[in-house]
């Protein structure tokens, strides 16, 4: 039999960190409503969430890696919306962002969630 590697959902004492753009804040103010709905639901108090806002999208890495680096959180959730439009700036926007936090998560071994 392989040994299985897998979570729970008992979030126990954790801390979580969330990183939301206002930029869109009519998608993304939806988006950070249903990541604490998610993390209360599972026992998550709400002063152990603590959320910073960014301008854009393209800021998350920056502050997500000042979360990150303070070792003080369980994860850090990063909420954004790029919308396309006539040019290929959503692209560029969304490559330098998820790269940066992937970047982030293996540097800090800390989970970096895209939630985008």
């Amino acid at each position: 039999m392989p040994n299985i590697f897998q979570g729970n959902c008992d979030a126990g004492d954790d801390r979580f960190a969330i990183v939301v753009s206002r930029f869109n804040e009519t998608i993304t103010r939806r988006l950070l409503d249903g990541a604490v709905e998610t993390l209360t639901a599972h026992g998550v108090a709400d002063e152990r969430i603590d959320v910073a806002w960014t301008p854009g999208a393209f800021e998350i890495p920056t502050v997500a890696n000042r979360l990150a680096a303070s070792g003080r959180y369980a994860a850090v959730i990063c909420l954004g919306a790029v919308i396309r439009g006539e040019t290929s700036h959503d692209q560029h926007i969304n490559r330098a962002v998820s790269t940066s936090l992937c970047e982030i998560g293996v540097h800090f071994g800390l989970p970096v969630l895209f939630g985008f």
